[in-house]
């Protein structure tokens, strides 16, 4: 907390001293401005949220705190703020509104400290993003306005530089912990930008998917899990002398310069503090484009026609369908009977459906059972085919024609109300057989689908994976299906209606370097699912393993790069061979090497 003047006192709900069982959540900030602390109970209400402020004028408060009713008419995440033990009138978050400053009242404070606290008053997704007392009536900016924000919380007004370094990676899932590994074990000075409390990506310990593709023994030496779920890749980044790792970091915006990337800024979800990291060289492993957005790079987006690329597996038209986000959960039965409220704002999206199925079992094990009510009128769907009725956990999948960019709070809840209303209705149409059925555990991170992919010097298609293209500057190997996810119909807009899973000849194929590397910002790379692909290819491509396997190929390209003093481009022109050696020396490294120990078979080669 800080404050412009006596009278003007913002409090963001992220610099909350204590956050009780309120979780925060910066996930959104590129859509609605700022982390906040979001009270997911599943039901039950969370513990207070509490926080001390100075007051250093007397007065009369008014009191404005930013809040959305994230189910405009139903209003089901609720809460209240109590300052000095005062409960402030209103409920929040039920005012039909999406994010806004709803005004609270008018409260006597003396100079000297006050205690704050956030009431949640339902256990379902009340939120909460910042607190404003001001002795003026005059009520905050609508929007966001981060410079107002800045000005309030005492933040300098530029980024602060956070330092040069030889490669900066931006993005910590298993992909992006790859690239920085591999990238400090060769010996460069590398950051890794991410903006998560945990790294893994879909894979990290909110979310719990496990790597498919090619692995390899960096990548299953990143992805071992501790006993808690998560990944040991920030112990090994830790161990890496050369890695510097900035966590809770949301990349905002780069500065170019002649085609080339020359910084990117970052900003602390706790703190507010933006700082600037500058490199020669920039790997993209976010999986949504980020730094293209911010650059300018070139980047393809949702389906290509069949006659755009002759793809067997392509729509006849163009159009902009991709793959949604998905959310997990896991259910378990206590030893005595668990009331579940009443939930009308979920069960109008989730209706009549009523299997709990497709359950994420513990982080790493996917498609597990769950319970399944079945109602005395239900008629079984014929057209449903058989591969759809099996308990997959990614069937939960939503937002395949909505902008990921912009809606990623929409489609999280949409789907956060088809969990709900499901268990829901398990539980009131078998109300015996489920008395005691409880949630054990219901993410609030999406796993990501597809967003913008880069395009590259080379877009690699649904025929190169097919036919094993051969290319004369193949870095690794990628595997997998073509893994094709189909929306669901109007009734069950949360499932998918089909997948399509084509195994093809089951071998391994290979990666061009020129799909690793933008077409037109010279010193941009990426890895991971929005590499230079078609949508069909990058079905295949999107496989954790296989990104991690991309993040070897410009951890090696990058270190050719400061060796040489040139670009990815260069290196695809003039130090391929030596490239390809490296890459192939990393994927290829023995168990001992993997655990730990630099790789001494490529120091030979440097």
């Amino acid at each position: 907390m800080s404050q412009k003047s006596s009278a003007d006192i913002l409090v963001e709900a992220e610099e909350f001293d204590n956050y009780g069982g309120w979780i925060m959540d910066s996930q959104f900030e590129h859509e609605m401005g700022s982390p906040y602390l979001l009270a997911h109970g599943n039901g039950r209400p969370v513990s207070d949220a509490t926080t001390t402020i100075s007051i250093a004028e007397a007065g009369w408060y008014h009191v404005w705190v930013r809040a959305k009713d994230w189910v405009p008419g139903h209003h089901p995440g609720r809460f209240t703020l109590a300052i000095n033990e005062t409960t402030l009138n209103p409920e929040f978050g039920a005012n039909d509104r999406n994010w806004s400053w709803e005004f609270g009242g008018i409260i006597k404070l003396p100079t000297g400290k006050a205690r704050l606290s956030l009431h949640d008053l339902t256990g379902f997704c009340g939120r909460c993003d910042a607190i404003f007392l001001s002795l003026n009536a005059k009520p905050p900016p609508d929007e966001a306005a981060p410079e107002w924000r800045r000005s309030l919380r005492g933040l300098p007004d530029k980024p602060v530089d956070a330092g040069t370094f030889d490669v900066v990676v931006v993005g910590g899932g298993v992909v992006g912990s790859a690239a920085v590994l591999a990238s400090a074990r060769l010996g460069e000075r590398v950051a890794l930008v991410h903006n998560r409390p945990y790294l893994g990506g879909n894979a990290s310990v909110e979310i719990g998917l496990r790597p498919r593709g090619v692995t390899g023994p960096l990548i299953d030496e990143i992805s071992e899990r501790h006993a808690n779920g998560d990944i040991y890749a920030k112990n090994l980044l830790d161990a890496e002398p050369n890695a510097t790792v900035f966590m809770d970091h949301n990349v905002y915006d780069a500065v170019t310069a002649d085609s080339r990337i020359v910084s990117v800024d970052a900003r602390d979800a706790h703190s507010g503090l933006e700082i600037r990291l500058s490199a020669e060289v920039f790997i993209d492993c976010s999986g949504k484009s980020i730094l293209g957005l911010y650059s300018g790079a070139e980047t393809l987006f949702g389906q290509e026609s069949k006659a755009e690329y002759g793809e067997g597996l392509a729509p006849a038209q163009r159009d902009d369908m991709h793959h949604g986000n998905t959310v997990f959960f896991r259910t378990r039965m206590a030893e005595s009977p668990v009331p579940f409220p009443a939930v009308p704002w979920a069960t109008e999206v989730a209706k009549d459906f009523s299997d709990l199925r497709g359950q994420l079992t513990k982080p790493g094990i996917e498609n597990g059972p769950g319970p399944v009510a079945v109602s005395p009128n239900h008629v079984s769907d014929p057209s449903i085919r058989r591969r759809m009725k099996g308990p997959l956990t990614h069937f939960w999948e939503y937002g395949q024609w909505l902008d990921p960019y912009t809606q990623g709070e929409h489609i999280r809840d949409h789907l956060l109300r088809a969990i709900y209303g499901t268990f829901s209705n398990v539980k009131t149409m078998e109300p015996e057989t489920y008395a005691n059925l409880e949630l054990d555990w219901v993410a609030y991170v999406p796993a990501q689908g597809e967003f913008r992919r880069y395009k590259g010097d080379y877009i690699l298609t649904e025929n190169d994976i097919r036919n094993h293209t051969k290319f004369p500057d193949a870095v690794v190997q990628n595997e997998g299906a073509f893994c094709l996810h189909y929306p669901g119909n109007d009734k069950y807009d949360f499932r998918l209606k089909y997948w399509e899973w084509d195994e093809r000849d089951r071998k391994p194929y290979d990666i061009p370097f020129r799909c690793l590397y933008s077409m037109n910002i010279a010193n941009l790379m990426m890895a991971g699912k929005h590499i230079s692909v078609t949508h069909v290819a990058g079905s295949n491509t999107k496989f954790m393993g296989n990104g991690g396997q991309h993040a070897i190929a410009t951890a090696a390209a990058a270190h050719l790069c400061k060796k040489y003093g040139t670009t990815p481009r260069g290196v695809y022109d003039d130090y391929l061979s030596e490239l390809k050696d490296i890459a192939a020396s990393i994927t290829s490294a023995n168990d001992d090497e993997a655990n730990g120990r630099h790789l001494d078979n490529i120091k030979s080669k440097l």
